[in-house]
């Protein structure tokens, strides 16, 4: 076990850091975090949880939860595997910023990228069988802003929260 908890490092949030300008000036931050994880499913799992509960502390919908968790998810399988090809060697860093109203997650691998205009449409009928573009489609539709880095080994996701329900008595 301790040997799994010390392959998570921690960097404070600093000016290199993939975090653009603007989102950086949003001050306050709720919670901050920023990790760099060996390629390995269970250390993606951790940083995932930890996510979670935060969205859950903040008490977001359940709809807005599950968006985030998917796309997370995903983000997060795709740079451990087609990224990094499941190199334990390789690392991800994952960071991500949690306000009252919005999250921001990056998710940054070491493989040498992909240009994510040449993913086919896994719903068009050539590619509905096809085993690629199905994650990003994903991430696409349940996050309000899915951007990838020039190089491709980056994606930096958003989304707003939605309304608050009103409680019923």
């Amino acid at each position: 076990m301790q040997d799994v908890i010390s392959s998570v490092t921690v960097f404070a949030l600093d000016p290199m850091a993939i975090v653009d300008m603007e989102t950086a000036k949003i001050d306050p931050w709720l919670w901050r975090y920023d990790r760099v994880i060996a390629s390995d499913s269970t250390m993606a799992r951790r940083v995932l949880d930890e996510m979670l509960a935060q969205l859950e502390a903040q008490q977001w919908q359940q709809r807005d939860i599950f968006a985030v968790h998917l796309a997370t998810e995903e983000a997060l399988a795709n740079a451990i595997q087609h990224g990094n090809g499941c190199d334990t060697q390789k690392n991800v860093r994952f960071v991500c910023l949690l306000g009252a109203d919005r999250i921001h997650i990056e998710i940054t691998d070491e493989g040498r990228g992909f240009d994510p205009s040449n993913l086919p449409d896994p719903t068009c009928d050539g590619h509905l069988h096809a085993p690629r573009g199905r994650g990003v489609m994903l991430m696409r539709a349940f996050m309000a802003r899915v951007a990838f880095n020039a190089r491709g080994n980056s994606v930096i996701m958003e989304k707003e929260r939605g309304p608050r329900e009103s409680s019923r008595q």
